[in-house]
């Protein structure tokens, strides 16, 4: 292959592209609108960094948000400069600090055969440390301590510098956690998603000698997706970039979507104030979307005032207007979806893969996915039950966990009677405390076990078969290829024939499913100059919901508006558009949220390229029933760029009592709920004196809304006005005012 001259790289991107690609006088900003063409920018960058010779392809550190955005950008590479695209060091942050951990870490006492543990099993190994600590799983939940001790690495807090922040009952709960799940993950040699952060920005401040190495090695530092960053992703790429000062970051401020995972917008927002003398370009001539698409979407987000304005521009037509369809309830919403993609299909001659259909919460999915299935049109979720996290596939991959890195007994314990081998709660008990005694693993107790009298003899039996398979394989892991192990391995603990004792479909399945990942273990050697299990492992254990969608599938496309950000279709549905689920309820209150909700609306009216439709219902079956008013972003999108199909309803005229059956309120029931309220809530007032547990004494200034959606404008003596769902706000009315 012929590889590109400098003039082919530059030849094919538009001015604004082509000074960002060539600008080579340190820090640079792009800020990239939706659709304008990012990818191409930052792919023509790197090779044009590596055909004038700026840096060697070993040089350059670009990273991504996702495997998948990775392999298409060194695909897109390689086609310009050749080979060289594979010794970039290119991958997601996670992917990229994982290679440095397992070649650097045991400066910080890590082993280079670490287990990285996914969201599941994080949340498992806190379960336990709850049960040993007697903490009820009501009262605090695992996946709320999980997502806190998250928050805490991303913020580089570990767990003592958490517990001295922790002011309130439920954060010295977590702190009290945290320690312990911390010591366990340091015994099972194992890191979670965070410590893949935490660990490197760690380790470099400790070790500067190290840190200046891989300073002097990456004089040219590239960042994807740059408003999604994290406290901890931003300070790696700063601690790298302090030698050359070479650093290019790509984003949209008003694609910032992911607070909820520790992304903090004002990474990208504050970037020039951190370098000063950054270079910033912006990218607004947007190749996807029709004038009256970026029209709608650029209203909407306009209104948040947290953003760097921009104006996005298209030299395509003004195309068709947006289509609001207004419905009486959720099934006439999803009636409502499916024929207009019946009808697209067989007037535009559509294909089902032409078509998104996003919706805000996973919960929604399941009318719609009904809705597809009944009109015979093929669909594909995105974010369902992800193949890596089925059954049976977590159990292959805890054998060969245990295998790499025996100090995980996370991952033995998942195996340990899988399949069957008569190990019960007492057996395992009697192993556990042989384990502490002798201050080993659970690995290193099942050496011992076979001598332990208090443990049945044919139990030991059992247990000291399991250890001589998994010792075996443990020898012989660097000798053969991860799919001949995996097959081997499988074959000699019978987990073959244990799936084969279920002959239903559904057993069939979980067989398929086990071919299906030793294929792509053989794929993976293959590819992989470093196809050995340890990165086979660490590979799956990476790969996000997107990184295992299938494009080619020709089926309508079903995802949270979160997971469609970086893709197009030809024509997106968003649905649910009311206040309460979009935005969210939870988000209403706080005015950084809801504007990261009206980024979300914009990053899912941007994924169009032809046609953007809207749908509302009047009435949704959510926490038992409940009515709904549109949402505040139907009413910001311009009337010129709007065509409304349905009627405009009032509250409750559009039901009659024989409509409401089982369990579903009737209507007066709902009015009479709606008009008292508990403890009165429902009847206050403008011009009332309230008390907040939070914001303390205030009047209320305003109240719109009703029943659960109902919404006040609180003006706090302290805290300042606020907005309030009043649901969760648990007012408490001091007295009434004689002019209310």
């Amino acid at each position: 292959m012929a590889l590109s001259s400098v003039e082919d790289i530059l030849g094919k991107l538009n001015p604004v592209q082509r000074e960002a690609v060539e600008y080579n006088g340190g820090p640079i900003l792009i800020l990239a609108g939706a659709g304008s063409g990012k990818t191409r920018v930052i792919t023509h960058k790197i090779a044009y960094i590596i055909a004038t010779r700026q840096a060697k392809p070993w040089e350059i550190l670009a990273l991504t948000f996702t495997n998948k955005a990775a392999g298409e950008m060194k695909e897109r590479i390689r086609t310009l400069v050749g080979k060289g695209a594979d010794l970039i060091w290119m991958g997601t942050f996670h992917s990229i600090f994982a290679r440095i951990l397992r070649k650097e870490g045991e400066r910080i006492g890590l082993s280079r055969n670490f287990t990285i543990y996914d969201e599941e099993d994080q949340q498992g190994v806190i379960k336990g440390v709850m049960k040993e600590l007697d903490l009820s799983a009501q009262e605090l939940t695992p996946r709320t301590v999980r997502s806190r001790i998250n928050r805490a690495k991303d913020a580089l807090l570990g767990p003592g510098a958490y517990a001295e922040g922790a002011e309130d009952f439920i954060a010295q709960r977590v702190a009290q956690i945290y320690s312990e799940y911390e010591k366990r993950l340091q015994a099972a040699n194992a890191l979670d998603f965070a410590d893949l952060l935490l660990k490197p920005v760690r380790m470099f401040r400790s070790h500067p000698d190290l840190l200046g190495v891989y300073q002097k090695q990456f004089s040219a530092i590239l960042v994807d997706e740059y408003q999604d960053t994290n406290h901890a992703q931003s300070v790696l790429t700063d601690l790298l970039a302090a030698r050359h000062r070479n650093i290019c970051v790509v984003g949209d401020d008003d694609q910032s979507i992911y607070s909820w995972r520790g992304a903090d917008v004002g990474n990208i927002l504050g970037f020039e104030q951190n370098y000063p003398n950054c270079k910033i370009f912006r990218l607004e001539q947007n190749y996807r979307s029709t004038k009256t698409i970026l029209g709608a979407a650029g209203a909407v987000v306009s209104h948040n005032r947290r953003r760097k304005p921009k104006t996005l521009w298209t030299s395509r037509g003004d195309g068709e207007v947006v289509t609001l369809m207004k419905m009486p309830d959720e099934r006439e919403e999803v009636l409502g979806v499916v024929r207009k993609i019946e009808t697209f299909m067989a007037e535009d001659k559509r294909q089902p893969r032409d078509f998104a259909v996003l919706y805000r919460t996973n919960a929604q999915s399941r009318g719609l996915e009904e809705g597809l299935r009944r009109a015979g049109i093929p669909y594909t979720i995105v974010g369902g039950i992800r193949f890596y996290e089925r059954r049976e596939i977590k159990d292959v991959l805890a054998y060969l966990r245990v295998v790499v890195n025996p100090q995980d007994d996370f991952s033995l314990l998942r195996i340990i009677n899988v399949p069957p081998r008569g190990i019960g709660a007492v057996t395992l008990s009697r192993l556990k405390e042989l384990a502490r005694q002798q201050g080993l693993s659970l690995f290193g107790a099942l050496k011992l076990a076979g001598e332990e009298v208090s443990i049945l003899p044919e139990k030991r039996k059992r247990l000291k078969q399991l250890n001589s398979v998994l010792k075996k394989y443990g020898s012989s892991r660097k000798k053969v290829s991860p799919g001949e192990l995996a097959r081997g391995l499988l074959d000699d603990v019978g987990y073959w024939e244990y799936l084969e004792q279920d002959s239903t479909p559904k057993g069939e399945d979980r067989v398929e499913n086990v071919k299906e990942l030793l294929r792509g273990m053989e794929e993976f050697s293959t590819l992989h100059a470093e196809g050995n299990l340890e990165a086979f492992l660490a590979e799956v254990s990476l790969l996000t919901d997107i990184d295992s969608w299938d494009d080619r599938k020709n089926g309508v496309t079903m995802m949270t508006l979160h997971a469609a950000k970086g893709l197009e279709f030809p024509v997106v549905f968003i649905t649910g558009l009311e206040e309460g689920l979009f935005p969210l309820a939870s988000n209403l209150d706080d005015p950084a949220q809801l504007e990261e909700e009206r980024r979300l609306f914009y990053v899912g009216a941007t994924r169009a390229e032809e046609r953007l439709l809207l749908s509302c219902a009047f009435r949704r079956r959510r926490f038992g029933g409940q009515y709904g008013i549109p949402s505040r972003f139907i009413d910001e999108v311009p009337t010129e760029y709007l065509e409304t199909e349905g009627e405009d309803v009032t509250w409750g005229a559009a039901f009659s009592p024989e409509d409401i059956t089982g369990t579903e309120k009737t209507y007066q029931r709902i009015e009479d709920e709606y008009s008292m309220g508990e403890e009165g809530d429902f009847r206050l007032k403008v011009g009332q004196t309230v008390h907040h547990s939070r914001f303390g004494r205030g009047r209320i200034l305003g109240k719109s809304g009703f029943g659960e959606m109902t919404r006040l404008v609180v003006d706090f003596e302290k805290s300042g006005r606020k907005r309030l769902l009043l649901k969760y706000a648990h007012l408490q009315v001091l007295y009434e005012d004689e002019d209310s």
